[in-house]
């Protein structure tokens, strides 16, 4: 009885080391380029934010007439 126990806890754990191996998998150039475009996008984003800072506002211009 304790050798078929020993060759079930011996087959679970081949089948958890075998789960564990991992698989390389090829970069993608389209993901990198995305990536590179969303840190660009929020860079200006930011830098906009800082130039035009936290105390500026902009006015609504109304069209006044005179005659």
């Amino acid at each position: 009885m304790k050798l078929a126990t020993e060759k079930d806890i011996a087959a679970k754990i081949a089948a958890a080391k075998a789960k564990l191996v991992v698989v390389e998998t090829k970069p993608n150039p389209v993901a990198a380029l995305g990536a590179a475009a969303f840190a660009a996008t929020a860079a200006v984003l930011m830098a906009g934010v800082v130039i035009v800072g936290p105390g500026v506002q902009f006015d609504d211009p109304t069209m006044t007439v005179t005659r």
